[in-house]
């Protein structure tokens, strides 16, 4: 198993509320005049847009933070680049650590994704297929398979399609880029 901060993963910095753009913007130019390009490669403040009204009735736009007090940050952890975020002005530690020099603990991606998805950084693949159709498995137990879609999930990229095992119909939940549809 490969060491687990040896790979690219996402974490979770503390900075004080409000000053997240600046710890954003500080990090930024550190990354670069510090060359750790190549251990940090994203700084992302999740954001949403959301309809506010207004007390003459009116609606309007306004970007507001999901997590304030908090940046997400795309790194390898070593020494120096956990040095680098760990000093930059405004943060105040990361999620996970307990202080006292301990490197901290990355996010599993079944936690990131959402909220990369949320804030409109990832985008989720569209899959054009309606219940009832016949698709083909490309992937897993019940590759080459064909099989009916029995519900779709576009929030998480998933379906549901019977596929035949011992002789009867048997609910499997696929991703999308786990099936292609087969055209009647």
């Amino acid at each position: 198993m490969a060491d687990l901060y040896s790979e690219k993963r996402w974490y979770i910095v503390q900075t004080y509320s409000g000053l997240e753009n600046s710890v954003k913007v500080n990090l930024e130019r550190r990354i670069e005049s510090m060359q750790m390009e190549d251990k940090i490669f994203e700084v992302v403040i999740p954001e949403e847009t959301v309809l506010e009204k207004k007390q003459d009735g009116s609606t309007k736009e306004k970007v507001v933070k999901i997590y304030p007090g908090y940046v997400f940050i795309e790194m390898i952890v070593t020494d120096d680049s956990w040095f680098v975020v760990r000093n930059t002005p405004g943060v105040t530690g990361f999620l996970g650590s307990s202080g006292g020099g301990t490197k901290p603990i990355p996010l599993p991606p079944d936690e990131i994704t959402p909220i990369l998805k949320q804030a409109g950084l990832i985008t989720t693949p569209k899959l054009k297929v309606s219940i009832g159709q016949k698709v083909r498995v490309t992937a897993g137990p019940f590759l080459h398979q064909i099989g009916l879609v029995d519900d779709v999930d576009e929030d998480r990229s998933m379906v549901t399609v019977l596929v035949e095992m011992f002789g009867r119909q048997t609910p499997a939940e696929l991703s999308f880029d786990e099936i292609n549809p087969i055209e009647n």
